[in-house]
């Protein structure tokens, strides 16, 4: 393997990382086992941190394809919890609203997800990191700051219902979504909510897919220190 020349790496990102850590971790161990102090690595698409699944993660030269797997449709499985809402759209705020889920049927939930498929436009959460007036929007909204963006159109190919358990104390639905870049999962469990006239927000997410990369591709960051140094390193000079 040559990381400066550039490799592409796939992992899986475990719950609670977040992207920049997964970077960093792998950043460390490349360093360590070339024996070099710097080398260029970067990440084709963000996960939350408490999402986890596949991200692709480049060195060296290779940071140039970043852009290209970005660009490539992604899937994912995603638990929604209906009836409540949070300011966040996920688990990383308490639930701010409770709604009524009595008139929520299954075929309800299926006429209603069929609604998001094709080109849909979406307004991105406020805890997010898209920019505003040169800031990330997280950080204005963790600062109590109201948050204005702008509806962004997006495309979903398919969304597929899972499982639908409405009998629950905590009615919940899963489901898998293929889609485009720039779909935040977050912000379409906001809108399956309001579309079911009631509340929702998301309880779990893996991203099983990007372009035809699989989860079972990925390697787990926890036990890259052991798969790095297994790996064979080509010897190059520093101009390389």
């Amino acid at each position: 393997m040559n990381f400066k020349k550039g490799e592409v790496l796939f992992f899986n990102k475990p719950l609670g990382w977040t992207s920049f850590k997964v970077v960093g971790h792998a950043r460390y161990h490349i360093c360590r086992r070339i024996g070099v102090k710097k080398l260029k690595v970067g990440h084709a698409g963000t996960l939350d941190p408490l999402a986890t699944g596949v991200m692709i993660v480049c060195t060296g030269k290779a940071t140039k394809r970043i852009e290209e797997f970005q660009y490539h449709t992604k899937e994912y499985v995603a638990t929604l919890r209906l009836g409540a809402t949070t300011p966040s759209y996920d688990l990383e705020h308490e639930i701010d609203a409770t709604y009524p889920t009595e008139h929520i049927t299954r075929e309800l939930v299926e006429e209603v997800l069929a609604r998001f498929i094709g080109a849909i436009e979406q307004v991105p959460p406020a805890f997010s990191a898209c920019m505003v007036d040169g800031k990330r929007a997280y950080e204005l909204a963790r600062k109590g700051e109201e948050v204005e963006l702008k509806a962004k159109q997006l495309v979903i190919d398919e969304i597929e219902l899972l499982e639908c358990r409405l009998d629950d104390p905590e009615p919940m639905v899963r489901i898998r979504v293929v889609c485009s870049k720039g779909t935040y999962i977050r912000a379409l469990a906001r809108d399956i909510g309001e579309a079911l006239h009631s509340g929702a927000h998301l309880t779990g997410l893996i991203r099983t897919r990007v372009g035809d990369v699989r989860l079972e591709d990925c390697l787990n960051p926890e036990h890259f220190k052991e798969w790095i140094d297994g790996q064979e390193i080509e010897n190059e000079e520093e101009n390389n």
